[in-house]
C-alpha cells in the first residue's frame, strides 16, 4: 500500500497506485518498445521531520508512432523489395524464371502483408504513447502529493527557510516593479521587508539608493516642468493664475527648495512689470503721445492702489483732457468731411470712454443720424 506522509488519505494512495499498476500493464501489452522497471512510490521506513525527497522514476525515451512503424516493418519492407529485385535479376535467364517468379512472388505478398498490418501497428503504437502519457501524468500527481505532504508536516518557520529564495525573488521583482510604477513608498515599504524579515540588508540598501535617486531625478524634472509652465504665466501677465499655479506647486513638492518663492517670485514679477508701465506712462504723457499713455492708464488702472494712484492722478487727468478733445476734434473733422463710418467709430468710443462728460452728450445726439447715413453708404460703396 502507497504511503503519502502527511496526507491523511491511505486510500487515495492505494488507488494512484493501482491505476499506475494497470497503466504500465497497458503498455506491455501494447508492445511498447522500452519498459524500465517500476521503482517503489515510497518507502516503508518511519517518517522523519526533514523532507525525504522521492527517488526520480527513470523514464525511457519515447518514439512516435511513425518511427516505431520504420522500426517495425522497415526490415520486412526492404527484405520484401529484395526478394522483388532478385527475382527480376532471374527473371532475364530462361532457365531460372520459375524461380524468379517464386522471389517476386514472396516479395509481392510480404508488401501486401506489410501494408495491411501497417495501421493496426501504427493504431496500437498511437495507444502506447497516449498511455504512456497518462503514466507519466499519474507520477507527477504522485510526486505532487508526496511533496504536499512532506510540506505539510514542516511548520511555518521551516517552510519560510525552504522558500526564502523563491520569496526574495518575488519580493525583488515586486520592488523593481514599484520602481518602474513610480511607486516609491510601496518600493520602501518592501526594502524594509527585505531588510528585516530575510535579512538582505545590503540588496535593501541598494534597492533604496536606487529608489532615491530615481525619485529625485524624476521630482526634479517634474519641477522644472512646473516651474517653466509658470514662467509662461508670468510673461503672459496672468498673475492670478501664477499666484495659483505657484501655490499648486508649493503643495506638489513641499520637499524641493526650488518652490520655497515662487509666490514672492510672482509678486516680484508683477512689481516690477507694474513699476515699468508706470514708467512708460509718464513718458507718454510727457511726449504728447496721448493714444500710447491713455492705453498704458487703463492698463496701469488694474495694478495701482487708491494711494499708489494718488501721484500720478494729475498726469491722468491731463492725458484724460488731452484725449478727449483728442477725439471730439477727430469726430468733427470726420462729420465735415463726411466720413460718416469713420465718425460712428469716433462717435461710439466717446461715448464708450467718457460717459459722463458733455461731449458725450452731444455725440448721442446726433450718432443715431451718422450711422444711418453710414449704413446708406456701404451698399453705394459696393454697387
Amino acid at each position: 500500500m502507497l504511503r503519502s506522509r502527511g496526507t491523511g488519505s491511505p486510500m487515495l494512495g492505494k488507488s494512484l497506485e493501482s491505476d499506475h499498476h494497470e497503466l504500465v500493464g497497458c503498455d506491455i501489452l501494447l508492445g511498447r518498445t522500452s519498459i524500465t522497471e517500476e521503482q517503489p512510490l515510497a518507502d516503508d521506513r518511519p517518517p522523519t521531520n526533514a523532507p525525504n525527497p522521492a527517488p526520480a522514476r527513470p523514464r525511457s525515451r519515447e518514439l512516435s508512432p511513425f518511427m516505431g512503424i520504420l522500426i517495425d516493418h522497415g526490415f520486412p519492407l526492404m527484405l520484401s523489395l529484395g526478394l522483388i529485385l532478385v527475382g527480376a535479376l532471374f527473371v532475364r535467364s530462361t532457365e531460372r524464371q520459375v524461380t524468379g517468379d517464386i522471389f517476386q512472388g514472396v516479395g509481392a505478398l510480404g508488401i501486401i502483408v506489410v501494408l495491411s498490418i501497417a495501421p493496426v501497428t501504427w493504431h496500437l503504437r498511437r495507444r502506447a504513447s497516449q498511455h504512456a502519457f497518462m503514466v507519466r501524468k499519474v507520477d507527477t500527481l504522485i510526486d505532487s502529493i508526496r511533496h504536499l505532504g512532506d510540506s505539510t508536516m514542516l511548520s511555518d518557520d521551516a517552510r519560510r527557510v525552504l522558500n526564502r529564495g523563491q520569496e526574495r525573488d518575488m519580493l525583488c521583482k515586486a520592488i523593481e516593479e514599484d520602481i518602474q510604477a513610480q511607486a516609491w513608498d510601496a518600493a520602501l515599504v518592501l526594502c524594509d521587508e527585505l531588510a528585516q524579515r530575510f535579512g538582505y540588508r545590503q540588496d535593501a540598501e541598494e534597492f533604496r539608493a536606487r529608489i532615491e535617486l530615481a525619485r529625485h531625478e524624476i521630482q526634479e524634472r517634474k519641477v522644472a516642468d512646473s516651474i517653466a509652465r509658470l514662467d509662461g504665466l508670468i510673461v503672459q501677465r496672468r498673475w492670478d493664475v501664477a499666484q495659483s499655479e505657484a501655490r499648486r506647486i508649493q503643495r506638489l513638492f513641499p520637499d524641493s527648495p526650488r518652490v520655497e518663492r515662487l509666490r514672492e517670485r510672482v509678486e516680484q514679477a508683477r512689481g516690477v512689470y507694474k513699476i515699468d508701465l508706470e514708467r512708460r506712462f509718464l513718458d507718454s504723457a510727457q511726449g504728447g503721445r496721448i493714444e500710447d499713455a491713455m492705453a498704458q492708464l487703463k492698463e496701469l488702472d488694474a495694478y495701482l492702489t487708491e494711494n499708489e494712484a494718488e501721484p500720478l492722478r494729475e498726469v491722468a487727468r491731463g492725458v484724460i483732457s488731452k484725449a478727449r478733445d483728442n477725439l471730439g476734434a477727430q469726430f468733427k473733422i470726420a462729420v465735415q468731411d463726411r466720413q460718416w463710418a469713420t465718425a460712428a467709430a469716433l462717435g461710439k468710443r466717446i461715448v464708450n470712454e467718457f460717459p459722463n462728460t458733455r461731449m458725450a452728450q452731444e455725440v448721442r445726439g446726433v450718432l443715431d443720424g451718422i450711422l444711418a447715413r453710414a449704413n446708406q453708404m456701404e451698399p453705394a460703396g459696393r454697387a
